[in-house]
C-alpha cells in the first residue's frame, strides 16, 4: 500500500490557550486536536498571550503534541497604547487587535514556506484573524476556509458605524475570496446568502458548536455527588452575561415577583451566574430587585470545573435576546451533554429555541417578558423537582460532539484542497 499523504492547514485564531474566559477557545481548540484523526495536521497561529485579557494554564495541557503553535506579535490597543484611558478609535478598527495583522501576516507566510500547508483556515469573532486569512489567501492562492461562527454585521450591530462598515467590508472579502465559508446556525447562513446573491449559496456550509466527551469524562470524575435533599435548587448560567444581549432585568424583576409570592425562598431556591464579566452591574440590578440572597455571582473557575458544575446542578439557564436570534450559545451543546435540566430563556422564534426543540426540550421562555418567565420558572422548577424535565437524547448529544464536527471540518478542507471549488 502506497503512504498516506499527510494534508495540513494553517489555522489562524485569536481564541487559544492560555486565553482564560470563552468558550471560544474549545471550537480552535478542539479542532486541533481531533483534524489528525481525519488526516489533517493543524499548524496553529494565535496572538501573543499579551494581548489576553486573562490567562491560565487550566487548558494548555490540552494543546495537542506536536502540534506547531506560533504566537505572533499583538497588542491589545485599549490597555497597550492608550493614553489616560483614551486612544485614537483608528487604532481599533476593525478591532483591539488589529496590531495582530501586522505580527501576524508575516509570520503565516514564513509558516507556510516552512510547512506548505493545503489550507488556511481562520475564525471570527475577532475581525482581524479574518483580515489575517484573507490576506494569506491573496498573497499565496492557497484556498481559505472562512470560519464566520456567528453573523459579523446586524443592522444594528456593531453599534458604532465606522466599525459597521469595516465589518461589512471585511466579511465582503472573506465571502467573496473563501472557498469555503462556514456558519454555526441556519439563519447566519441565510443571512449571508441573503447579503450576498452574487455568491454561489453552496459555498456557505454548517458546522454547529458542539462539546468535548473527554473533558466531560474528566468532569464527572469531579462532579459533586452528594444529595441535594434539603438544599436550595441551583440554577446554573455558566459565561458572560452581557447587559444588551442577554439582558436579566426580566429575569430579575419575575424573581422579585416570585420572593413576593413566596414561590421561592433563600432556603428553595438559587441562581448561580459564573463568569458573568458583569459582577459589578448584576450585584447593583440583583439589590435594586430586592434578590441578592437568591443570587450567586461567582468567579470564573478552571474549565473542567466549570463543567463539573454543569453536571452538579439541578438546572441551567440560557439567556439570549431576540437580537441574537441567528446565534446559539456555544455554552448550550455542553448543557445538552450535562444532561440536566434546561431552562432557556430566548425568543421562541430564534436559533436557539430551534436547537432546544430540535433536541426534545420545550422548557422555554422569552428573555425579554417578566410575565413569560414568572409562568414559565415554576413550572419548570415542578418538572425538574419530579424528575419530568426534558433531556436530550442519547443521539442528539453523541452528534453534537467536537469530534463529530471535526470530522465535518475535515470533509471541507479535503474538498477545497481537492480544489472542487471552481475557482481553483
Amino acid at each position: 500500500m502506497g503512504e498516506v499523504m499527510v494534508k495540513r492547514v494553517l489555522m489562524i485564531a485569536y481564541h487559544y490557550p492560555p486565553l482564560r474566559g470563552s468558550s471560544g477557545i474549545q471550537r480552535t481548540l478542539k479542532f486541533s486536536r481531533y483534524l489528525p484523526e481525519f488526516g489533517w495536521e493543524p499548524i496553529i497561529l494565535t496572538a501573543h498571550p499579551r494581548a489576553y485579557p486573562s490567562t491560565g494554564d487550566d487548558q494548555l495541557g490540552e494543546v495537542p503534541e506536536g502540534v506547531p503553535v506560533h504566537r505572533a506579535f499583538a497588542l491589545d490597543t485599549s490597555r497597550h497604547l492608550s493614553l489616560m484611558g483614551r486612544y485614537p478609535g483608528m487604532l481599533a478598527l476593525p478591532d483591539r487587535w488589529i496590531s495582530w495583522w501586522l505580527g501576524a501576516v508575516p509570520a503565516g507566510l514564513r509558516l507556510i514556506r516552512r510547512y506548505r500547508p493545503d489550507a488556511i483556515w481562520s475564525t471570527y469573532p475577532i475581525a482581524t484573524a479574518h483580515l489575517i486569512g484573507l490576506s494569506l489567501r491573496r498573497l499565496t492562492g492557497i484556498p481559505w476556509v472562512a470560519d464566520f461562527r456567528d453573523p459579523m454585521t446586524e443592522p444594528d450591530y456593531p453599534p458604532d458605524p465606522s466599525t459597521r462598515r469595516i465589518y461589512q467590508w471585511i466579511g465582503g472579502q472573506a465571502a467573496a475570496h473563501c472557498a469555503r465559508a462556514v456558519c454555526t446556525t441556519p439563519g447566519t447562513i441565510d443571512l449571508y446568502r441573503a447579503g450576498f446573491p452574487r455568491i454561489p449559496a453552496s459555498r456557505f456550509s454548517l458546522i454547529e458548536n458542539g462539546y468535548d466527551e473527554e473533558n466531560f469524562a474528566a468532569a464527572e470524575a469531579n462532579a459533586a455527588a452528594a444529595t441535594t435533599a434539603g438544599k436550595p435548587f441551583t440554577l446554573v448560567h455558566s459565561g458572560i452575561v452581557y447587559p444588551s444581549e442577554r439582558d436579566p432585568v426580566p429575569l430579575f424583576e419575575a424573581l422579585a415577583e416570585l420572593l413576593r409570592q413566596r414561590l421561592i425562598s433563600p432556603a428553595s431556591f438559587k441562581l448561580v451566574l459564573r463568569a458573568s464579566c458583569h459582577d459589578e452591574y448584576l450585584r447593583q440590578l440583583a439589590d435594586r430587585c430586592g434578590i441578592g440572597d437568591i443570587v450567586s455571582l461567582a468567579p470564573p473557575v478552571p474549565y473542567r470545573e466549570a463543567l463539573a458544575e454543569m453536571l452538579a446542578a439541578d438546572g441551567l439557564l440560557i439567556l439570549q435576546a431576540a437580537n441574537c436570534n441567528r446565534q446559539v450559545p456555544a455554552k448550550l451543546y455542553e448543557y445538552l451533554r450535562a444532561r440536566r435540566p434546561i431552562l432557556a430563556l430566548t425568543d421562541p422564534a430564534g436559533d436557539t429555541a430551534a436547537t432546544l426543540k430540535n433536541a426534545g426540550i420545550d422548557t422555554i421562555a422569552r428573555l425579554d417578558s417578566k410575565d413569560d418567565i414568572l409562568r414559565a420558572l415554576p413550572h419548570f422548577l415542578s418538572l425538574a423537582g419530579r424528575n419530568e424535565a426534558p433531556i436530550a437524547s442519547s443521539e442528539t448529544v453523541r452528534a453534537a460532539s467536537r469530534r463529530s464536527r471535526t470530522g465535518a471540518l475535515a470533509a471541507i478542507l479535503d474538498e477545497v484542497a481537492r480544489g472542487r471549488d471552481p475557482r481553483f
